[in-house]
């Protein structure tokens, strides 16, 4: 969608709004699709020092949207929203953790989030973050910035575990 050249204010937000809220659905879907045709044990392999694997991209993911779209735009805690108090630590994955459940809770997320903004404006301030107040223009072009690095991380994850599963058939 091209960005029309009106000089009213109003409909060039709105058009940058739809551009916006158009490809972070693109990042999340991307991300979320990461995990389609594996095994759960391929979903949790680390191939990597940290502890970065697929499911736990994408459960990072859900950890990221409750962040800027819940408790920056509501002023509510992590320990409220029921989230990890560091990103660290929501890269970790508990037993109960599968393919399904972390889809699901990702994309409940992301509904969440597109429903909680969907009444602001993107110079409307979000309040509730660490950093401070911040429009929402800077929540959306954070989040794009963060997803885009995390579907390029998936993207190298998961072609590594395809060959890896590949060269073992």
């Amino acid at each position: 969608m091209a960005i029309p050249q009106s000089r009213d204010p109003s409909v060039f937000h709105a058009a940058l709004r739809e551009q916006f809220e158009v490809f972070l659905h693109e990042h999340r879907s991307a991300l979320n699709d990461s995990l389609n045709g594996l095994t759960e044990e391929q979903a949790r392999r680390s191939l990597v020092p940290s502890k970065t694997t697929l499911l736990g991209l994408v459960k990072h993911a859900t950890f990221v949207e409750k962040v800027w779209f819940d408790e920056a735009i509501t002023c509510r805690s992590r320990a409220e929203i029921g989230i990890p108090d560091t990103p660290d630590e929501s890269f970790d994955l508990d037993d109960s953790d599968t393919i399904a459940s972390v889809q699901l809770a990702y994309q409940q997320a992301c509904a969440a989030s597109r429903q909680a903004a969907a009444d602001l404006e993107l110079d409307d301030l979000v309040r509730g973050n660490r950093r401070g107040p911040l429009p929402l223009r800077w929540v959306y072009l954070h989040m794009l910035r963060e997803l885009a690095q995390h579907c390029g991380h998936a993207d190298i994850i998961r072609e590594q575990l395809l060959d890896s599963a590949a060269h073992r058939a």
